[in-house]
């Protein structure tokens, strides 16, 4: 039984040397593996500190879930080539074909890349997020329904849905970071009296403050900035208020019928085009006036 004695020696010799090496190195990846999801998460949570919970939660999972996977994928391919090392493998040539396949991969699938890699600093630098009413590229706008590493996703008011690729994203236009804000023209009659004008405008922003439901909308009374255009036919001015996010628009409609109400109290003429034709007869005497 002289062979069985060699075949366990040799046994006995991996066991302690080789297979100890294999087990020392699958340990340590599964503590790594262990440590870095915790390390991630804390990272995620500090990023997300100041956001609002949704957003908070939305960013922290994202980018624990994007960290945690790079880093696994990086710890456990080490730990596989060691492994193989250990075991007399050449890994001369599965490195060369490791390589021609990253490189064939990373070449057809750059746009791939590209989103994945936009879609990461989007969510780092918490350009936007769900909830947020934003434009992008100009082209598309409306309220962000769900953004991946990969797509983001919103609905314009006709509820039509909109998938942009993060790659393809050059300029984002967020209406709803941190604070917003509410512009309100309204046009009054030339012959209106521009202190009448203020005083009623004034009260207006005063009971809009004071009202319970849209005044916890604002971060501050109207603000009445005054004559901003003469226009053809009427006198524009303009009231503006900071708000809390995506409350610009509520805010703005509220003021709007605030101000109709109190005009039409206070007997402002709100002008709107008409002609007027007046009719003459041949000597040039005038038979008729028609204003329509």
């Amino acid at each position: 039984m002289e062979w069985w004695e060699t075949v366990r020696s040799w046994g006995d010799i991996w066991l302690v040397g080789t297979g100890l090496q294999i087990a020392l190195v699958l340990i340590m990846a599964f503590f790594l593996t262990r440590l870095l999801r915790r390390i991630t998460t804390k990272v995620g949570n500090k990023v997300s500190q100041e956001t609002t919970p949704m957003r908070a939660l939305q960013r922290t999972e994202t980018l624990t879930r994007v960290l945690s996977s790079a880093g696994i994928v990086v710890i456990w391919v080490m730990g596989a080539f060691y492994i193989l090392s250990a075991l007399g493998a050449n890994l001369a040539p599965l490195l060369a074909s490791v390589g021609i396949i990253g490189l064939a991969v990373g070449f057809g699938a750059q746009n791939l890349v590209r989103d994945v890699v936009t879609g990461f600093f989007i969510l780092l630098e918490d350009q936007y997020g769900a909830g947020d009413i934003v434009a992008i590229n100009g082209v598309a706008s409306g309220k962000v329904e769900t953004l991946t590493l990969r797509v983001t996703g919103m609905r314009d008011l006709d509820g039509t849905m909109h998938y942009i690729a993060n790659g393809e994203i050059t300029h984002i236009a967020n209406r709803s970071k941190d604070w917003a804000r509410a512009v309100v023209d309204v046009g009054v009659a030339y012959k209106e009296d521009s202190d009448k004008v203020r005083r009623t405008l004034e009260r207006v922003a005063a009971s809009t403050k004071d009202e319970s439901e849209l005044g916890r909308a604002m971060y501050s009374m109207p603000e009445i900035l005054g004559v901003e255009v003469l226009g053809e036919y009427e006198v524009t001015w303009r009231v503006i208020v900071d708000t809390k996010p995506g409350k610009q628009f509520q805010v703005g409609r509220s003021l709007r019928e605030r101000i109709k109400a109190a005009f039409d109290e206070d007997g402002i003429e709100i002008p709107f085009p008409h002609q007027v034709t007046i009719t003459a007869a041949e000597n040039g005497t005038k038979v008729g006036v028609t204003d329509h």
